[in-house]
């Protein structure tokens, strides 16, 4: 009987713990080499006495089962929330490895479908109770992943090779239901539109017959690169002809693809539409604006050379683009840095909810940037409107990623901090840091955010 009853004790605790949860809002935000996505309660990160804490976390989701030994994996650099905000989709960049052990680029890609209400109890902590399911990601170093409503589809971008940081021209379409593929979008290697930045790329044509030829096993940085255009990160523009575009920022072609959503949920492989829209440098973070006809991109970094970082964002108007006329580059603006020569290595974007600003991360210059799209639109001086440091209580740079915003506009959360895994596997250095938007000011500091966090995810109000 006293077994019995504090069995029951221990149950009725984990119960109320949970359900003790505020309304929200809720960050999830990608732990990446340490395989967790962490689960923060905003209205707690902003309370004084939790600043550059821990206090904030709710749990600790692990995105896969452990290894027999105990082993964590998995690799989470992105996630997005399903629209209703009941499922997360986990990009694991090199699968369900171990960060400490796992040192190679180009592994095969894998995504955590994950239940949110699960996320957010404090009975998950440290386990994979949330994890509904793993299933390959399509190809090697998956980055984007983005769900569509209509049909009930995944979309996941690779942006390497197998066992190589090149090689990769895939998109896939996925069941999210089953995991199986729908389809898989190749992208041309060659011929109108495509930009090569070597002149001696091979002869490829696509769709590849007979399986797909071998990849360059190249390293960045290398002057090899500029082959493959190495898709990053998505985003989905709406066309004023009723279509829906696909947008993919190219790291390794240094461009921007726009292809037919529609053609590839039909089942053809090739669709991209028009030339490939040349940025300053390669691209990783992509972001269509809310009414769908704008899309945001950054200028990240070149893989030819070292410390060559891009120091712009492009904003692209998606008419233009489908229709390949001039112009598609709308406007180009400089973020981060007064120098024109300066590194800001700009990562992730993300726009409000009105559309008047796009916010940036910026890894390299430790600080976030806000744009004022009619000001850049109309080319404008000073259309980076604020920049705020981040600064962190440890004296070590910020170095921002990944960026998302509440849905009333009035925060953003920023996944911040240096690759430390080679140091220590468990000492969580990654930060999320709380910017109030309406001041331009960095509101809180949540510490203890993993290893390297990548991606961000906001759910504005927990369902039942």
């Amino acid at each position: 009987m006293r077994l019995r009853a504090s069995l029951l004790s221990l149950c009725l605790f984990a119960v109320t713990a949970d359900a003790a949860l505020a309304a929200g809002p809720y960050a999830f935000v990608t732990g990446r080499r340490d395989p967790r996505i962490y689960a923060i309660d905003l209205s707690a990160a902003l309370k004084p006495a939790n600043n550059n804490t821990d206090k904030a976390i709710i749990s600790r989701n692990l995105v896969g089962p452990r290894r027999l030994d105990g082993m964590i994996l998995g690799d989470p650099a992105n996630i997005v929330l399903s629209q209703d905000g009941k499922t997360a989709f986990v990009m694991n960049h090199h699968g369900q490895v171990s960060n400490s052990e796992f040192l190679q680029h180009g592994g095969r890609a894998s995504v955590s479908i994950m239940d949110v209400k699960k996320m957010l109890q404090k009975s998950s902590d440290n386990s994979d109770a949330a994890v509904e399911k793993v299933i390959d990601g399509g190809w090697f170093g998956g980055v984007g992943v983005l769900p569509l409503n209509n049909p009930n589809l995944l979309l996941t971008s690779a942006s390497e090779g197998w066992l190589s940081e090149d090689g990769s021209n895939r998109i896939t379409i996925i069941d999210p239901k089953t995991g199986a593929f729908v389809g898989q979008i190749q992208m041309p290697m060659k011929g109108a539109g495509t930009k090569q930045l070597r002149p001696d790329c091979p002869d490829v044509d696509v769709p590849f017959k007979g399986g797909p030829p071998p990849a360059n096993v190249y390293l960045a940085p290398s002057k090899q690169f500029g082959c493959w255009p190495d898709p990053e990160s998505l985003a989905v523009g709406k066309g004023s002809d009723g279509k829906q575009y696909l947008f993919s920022g190219n790291a390794g072609t240094e461009d921007v693809s726009v292809m037919d959503l529609g053609r590839a949920l039909k089942g053809e492989p090739v669709v991209e539409v028009a030339p490939r829209i040349p940025v300053q440098t390669g691209p990783f973070g992509i972001a269509a604006s809310p009414n769908g006809k704008l899309i945001a991109v950054t200028a990240r970094e070149t893989n030819l050379e070292d410390d060559n970082e891009g120091n712009t964002i492009s904003i692209i108007d998606v008419d233009l683009a489908r229709e390949g006329k001039p112009g598609a580059e709308a406007a180009r603006v400089q973020i981060g840095t007064d120098d024109p020569k300066g590194l800001a290595r700009p990562f992730a974007v993300a726009w409000t909810p009105d559309g008047k600003q796009i916010v940036v991360a910026n890894f390299r210059s430790n600080n976030v940037s806000i744009v004022d799209v009619e000001m850049a639109l109309a080319k404008k001086p000073g259309a980076e409107v604020a920049r705020i440091p981040l600064v962190r209580s440890d004296k070590d740079p910020a170095r921002p990623k990944g960026i998302a915003i509440t849905a009333d506009g009035h925060y953003a959360v920023v996944a911040g901090g240096n690759n430390t895994i080679k140091k220590s596997a468990t000492d969580m250095t990654g930060t999320a840091f709380v910017i109030d938007l309406q001041k331009k000011a960095l509101a809180a500091t949540v510490t203890g955010v993993g290893i390297d966090p990548y991606g961000v995810a906001i759910l504005d109000k927990a369902g039942k």
